[in-house]
């Protein structure tokens, strides 16, 4: 088995998915195993790109390992994008914060505001203590 990368891996059938990557010989053909493979599609906003939903392959199962036989991918590319690696990382650290349980962090937890509120709040609190 070859050393793990990252890579986009374009399917016959149409399919592209993001994935880290091992190659794999078995009985003289070549087969991709493949770690917490996703989609990712751009989100626009009028016209401009503003970001990517990040999403699992395969919605119905919590495997994030998978075994894909060469005949099947038109194309594979390597990749070195530290954004789609980054994105790729942070989605497979959710993914295992979701298994275990863990809460998502999100605004709801608590009050989020800027340092200048957060400064004055802080200092109403303080002259009005006794």
């Amino acid at each position: 088995m070859e050393d793990d990368f990252y890579a986009t891996i374009k399917f016959k059938n149409g399919e592209e998915i993001f994935a880290k990557v091992a190659a794999s010989e078995e009985e003289e053909r070549t087969m991709l195993v493949i770690h917490n493979p996703i989609t990712a599609v751009e989100i626009k906003q009028r016209g401009q790109m503003v970001g990517y939903k990040v999403e699992p392959w395969l919605k119905t199962t919590k495997e994030d390992m998978f075994i894909i036989d060469m005949d099947n991918v038109l194309t594979i590319s390597e990749s070195s994008d530290i954004a789609m690696i980054n994105m790729f990382q942070q989605f497979v650290q959710d993914s295992e914060r979701d298994r275990k349980g863990q809460p998502k962090i999100s605004k709801k937890m608590g009050y989020l505001s800027n340092v200048h509120d957060a400064k004055d709040i802080l200092e109403k609190l303080y002259k009005s203590s006794p």
